[in-house]
């Protein structure tokens, strides 16, 4: 039976844990990192190249060609001058063949403290289904831990609910029982609470009300929007990208069809 365990913040990881039995992990940021990844990912991005921070990031940018990138970032929510801001309404348009290079306070910070875990997979309210679709294909019998990144080591209400719509999709999928912690649990009855009200619950968060003030209305709404993609990301060799092993079309319109 498939055991799933949710991590309330990036600060809860333990690498030598996640290591142990071929954990997988899959990392959500709802509000914004792991959502920009993924829509960079659907627009045609090449890759997407978490780093811990923006000195990570300018260091990165000297070995690509000025063309083949893009940076990308934010440090408590404020814009990086000479970055582009992780807004994935703001990329769309501009990813396409391209190498993000993107540096946030929390998400791209998780994925790295991810790493030790057998596989990593990037998920957000836009590709949960896909991303549970692959977990019952490939990990049935995995632990499954679900990182929420959190707000500079405060809960985030959105992450949860994330991880909450992550695990709903795994049993709505499955229909069968899985083993799940107490915080898998919490985060499951969160959505089920919520279920219907996924743009109000994100604008009533804390980092929500930071994006009504700064005026990123389409990319609240963009967040909220569930099962829109197909994408399946996983982290390889410290980049995000899309998974070779794409789904069938009968799997991604059965995916759709939820």
């Amino acid at each position: 039976m498939m055991k799933v365990h949710v991590l309330l913040t990036k600060e809860e990881i333990n690498a030598e844990r996640l290591r142990e039995n071929g954990k997988v992990a899959v990392v959500l940021d709802v509000l914004l990192a792991t959502t920009t990844i993924i829509s960079a990912l659907n627009e045609g991005a090449k890759e997407v190249i978490p780093v811990m921070d923006e000195n990570e990031a300018f260091s990165l940018s000297q070995s690509l060609k000025h063309e083949n990138f893009i940076l990308a970032g934010e440090r408590d929510a404020r814009p990086i001058e000479h970055f582009h801001y992780p807004s994935p309404t703001m990329l769309s348009p501009l990813v396409l063949g391209k190498s993000l290079i993107l540096s946030t306070t929390n998400g791209t910070i998780a994925l790295k403290k991810a790493e030790s875990a057998e596989r990593v997979y990037i998920s957000s309210l836009l590709n949960n289904k896909r991303t549970a679709q692959q977990l019952l294909d490939c990990h049935l019998e995995s632990t499954i831990v679900i990182i929420c990144s959190g707000n500079a080591g405060e809960v985030s209400l959105e992450d949860v609910y994330g991880a909450g719509h992550l695990i709903h999709s795994l049993l709505y999928l499955s229909q069968q029982s899985i083993n799940m912690s107490d915080a898998a649990k919490m985060a499951f009855y969160l959505f089920l609470g919520n279920q219907y009200k996924a743009s109000e619950l994100l604008s009533s968060s804390s980092v929500g009300n930071l994006f009504e003030r700064y005026g990123l209305f389409d990319d609240l709404q963009l967040a909220a929007t569930a099962n829109t993609v197909s994408v399946l990301a996983v982290m390889k060799n410290g980049t995000a990208l899309l998974e070779e092993e794409h789904a069938s079309q009968s799997e991604i319109r059965k995916v759709r069809d939820i």
